[in-house]
């Protein structure tokens, strides 16, 4: 890489890490805060905290990081991707601040809300940067990708072993801190945004430098996008938000069910004297689940799968890697089940595969994106992807909770499997093309 590519993978790094060890932290916050609250306060009406209404709470946060990803894509195309990842990197603290200052649930909720929209704009901002300012952009979209899955294996992790030792409210300010560190860098960081765009418009009209400029402009690019090919590739991003969010939102509790993951108390894995030196006090009736360490091991795996992605995105079509990652998924999905079943050798063999195989896919569909999209609206083409990743993706959870609740595991894979087929379907489509 150049030393404007360097500049700029340093930077989407830094941030991609932050957005996702903010978003997997959230959810172990939530045993604290039903044990921390019995009832949120909404002037003469009180709601009881459940399992519930803190599900109702948190979606909101992931529903804005979802949909806020299309506005926030128009807002690249208008402002540049650096002021956007600034602005991303401080509401992403100022949220957790809030957070740590949190007196009630109804507070708890407003951080959510800034968390949510302030993340929602990184991922157009910071994709759109690397299309145009990285040349050798398969290996941006890796490292990026591995910055990310770092943040996602390790946020959590961190999260909660300082929990062991803090009140989550210091846990929360402390958690603030990289993120204005982060933006601390994204301000004074050299770089051109736009140094691997070679033409300012492409032969199909569209511009390639400002965006779009008014709700008339942004029909006419939206209709452009969709009534070309990206409209199929905005079914991959979907089908794989689909099978991403349904394959691991209710994971954990499939593997609770496997002998080798029964969860076990703390002191049954720490001796009770260790705790003591520690001074840790009512920590070892609390249990440990172990399928919650495959969990996370099975996500940093994805650090791996995204290197590979990358480097292979530089060096085969990517309708071919779409079509042939895609149809991977769709074969570990069904072998899922009969190898748990077989024993825990052969569940932490498909459980590696399996990790590197959700993440290698993604450097192929960013990639595409930028292939089938001109330069002056890749923010909206980001944009809508992200829509599709994350905000339509999301239903996956609620897919497999439905699928879960009133058939069984078997029927969900083979949902998940069809969601897989189809995007492979559609790369094998594209590439004859």
């Amino acid at each position: 890489m150049n030393r404007n590519d360097r500049s700029i993978v340093a930077l989407v790094m830094l941030a991609h890490g932050m957005v996702h060890t903010y978003e997997l932290s959230i959810p172990i916050f939530i045993p604290v805060w039903l044990d921390a609250f019995d009832v949120v306060s909404l002037g003469p009406v009180e709601l009881a905290v459940t399992s519930a209404s803190l599900g109702v709470l948190v979606t909101v946060g992931y529903g804005l990081f979802g949909l806020g990803a299309l506005p926030g894509g128009i807002l690249v195309d208008r402002v540049g991707s650096r002021r956007l990842i600034v602005a991303c990197l401080v509401g992403m603290a100022a949220a957790f601040l809030l957070l740590g200052a949190a007196p009630g649930l109804v507070a708890v909720t407003l951080a959510m809300v800034v968390w949510g929209v302030s993340a929602s704009v990184y991922h157009p901002a910071g994709l759109a940067l690397i299309s145009k300012g990285v040349e050798e952009r398969g290996s941006g979209f890796a490292f990026h990708g591995i910055a990310g899955n770092v943040g996602i294996g390790l946020g959590p992790l961190l999260t909660a072993v300082l929990l062991l030792f803090f009140d989550w409210r210091l846990v929360a300010a402390v958690l603030a801190v990289p993120a204005l560190v982060a933006a601390a860098y994204a301000t004074t960081a050299s770089f051109d945004e736009t140094a691997a765009v070679e033409t300012a418009t492409d032969g199909g009209g569209s511009k390639a430098s400002s965006g779009v400029e008014s709700l008339g402009e942004f029909r006419r690019e939206s209709a452009k996008l969709f009534t070309g090919a990206f409209a199929l590739v905005f079914l991959v991003v979907m089908c794989s938000g689909l099978y991403y969010r349904g394959i691991l939102t209710f994971m954990p509790d499939l593997l609770d069910g496997i002998p080798a993951f029964r969860p076990v108390p703390v002191s049954s894995v720490v001796p009770a004297g260790v705790l003591e030196t520690l001074g840790i006090e009512g920590v070892g009736d609390r249990r440990v689940r172990p399928g919650d360490y495959f969990y996370a091991g099975l996500l940093m795996v994805g650090v791996l799968g995204q290197y590979v992605g990358g480097k292979l995105t530089d060096r085969i079509p990517v309708e071919h890697g779409i079509a042939g990652g895609f149809g991977l998924l769709a074969v570990l999905a069904v072998l899922f089940l009969p190898a748990a079943n077989a024993g825990l050798a052969a569940l932490l063999v498909l459980g590696f595969v399996l990790g590197a195989a959700l993440f290698v896919v993604q450097p192929f569909y960013q990639a595409t994106v930028a292939e089938y999209t001109p330069a002056g609206t890749r923010g909206l083409s980001y944009g809508f992807t992200y829509l599709g990743v994350f905000g339509v993706g999301a239903l996956g959870g609620t897919v497999a909770g439905v699928v879960l609740q009133y058939a069984n595991p078997p029927t969900l894979f083979g949902i998940l499997a069809c969601f897989a087929v189809v995007a492979s379907g559609i790369g094998v489509y594209l590439s004859r093309r």
